[in-house]
């Protein structure tokens, strides 16, 4: 015969109330696990790169921290990087040695640039900038990163920004990349900057256009974008109309 058992109701709340509180516990615990864990950046979403068939690519530094180079490499829409080297007279960027190192390893082209302080030193300069940007390493010609007059006067700063640029030709034996502004190139570099692969920045939708009509090789359109194995956002470029890779191969002699 089966035993019907009673169980008094007073007892009910008691029991709901422990059961409830361990699964609180539980969900804490996962979620405490969840926010633990250490990530490798994923992100998934539409970008330029998956609506256009240009050949796209991305720049970074040590502003991205730790990048997971292996997912980034498995992203076969990203062709290539420039990878920041130095700053002015002294400055070494903390992650270009494994950043280069593991771009490499992972198989994407790699390129290397200096940000150019047009008041210091210039032989310090490329001396810094050298001794980081070896031609070993390079499978993309050096770019020189164009952002500052440092107060000086637009004839200084040209004058300063020229024979900087001469040194490094003479160093590389070829042109460097040269990276500027939309607004900066207009107001500072307007009609000089002809016989030089050009990367223009310029985050909207619309691609750029210079005053002078000059030919744009490369179009950086965002500082935003997002790409599995960075956390955070990453600049991201293509090149424009039919320019390629071929155009900024690092010749080696």
């Amino acid at each position: 015969m089966q035993k019907t058992i009673y169980v008094r109701s007073s007892v009910l709340p008691f029991y709901y109330l422990c059961n409830m509180k361990r699964l609180h516990l539980l969900y804490v615990a996962l979620l405490f696990f969840i926010i633990a864990m250490p990530a490798k950046a994923q992100y998934s979403g539409t970008q330029c790169e998956d609506t256009c068939s240009h050949i796209h690519g991305i720049d970074l530094s040590h502003y991205q921290g730790e990048v997971f180079w292996e997912n980034v490499g498995n992203n076969t829409k990203m062709a290539y990087v420039y990878l920041k080297a130095t700053e002015g007279g002294d400055r070494i960027d903390e992650m270009y040695e494994s950043n280069i190192e593991l771009a490499h390893k992972y198989g994407l082209k790699v390129g290397s640039y200096h940000f150019f302080r047009p008041r210091t030193d210039l032989k310090k300069q490329l001396q810094n900038f050298i001794t980081q940007c070896k031609p070993k390493d390079q499978d993309l010609i050096p770019m020189i990163d164009i952002e500052t007059k440092s107060g000086l006067e637009t004839d200084e700063f040209c004058d300063s920004l020229f024979k900087f640029l001469n040194m490094v030709e003479k160093a590389y034996r070829q042109k460097p990349l040269l990276y500027t502004g939309t607004n900066f190139y207009n107001r500072y570099l307007s009609g000089k900057l002809g016989g030089y692969k050009i990367m223009i920045a310029q985050y909207s939708k619309r691609e750029p256009e210079l005053n002078d009509n000059l030919d744009i090789t490369m179009w950086q359109y965002t500082a935003k974008g997002r790409i599995d194995g960075i956390n955070g956002y990453v600049d991201k470029s293509r090149f424009m109309n039919s320019h390629g890779l071929r155009e900024i191969r690092f010749r080696h002699f």
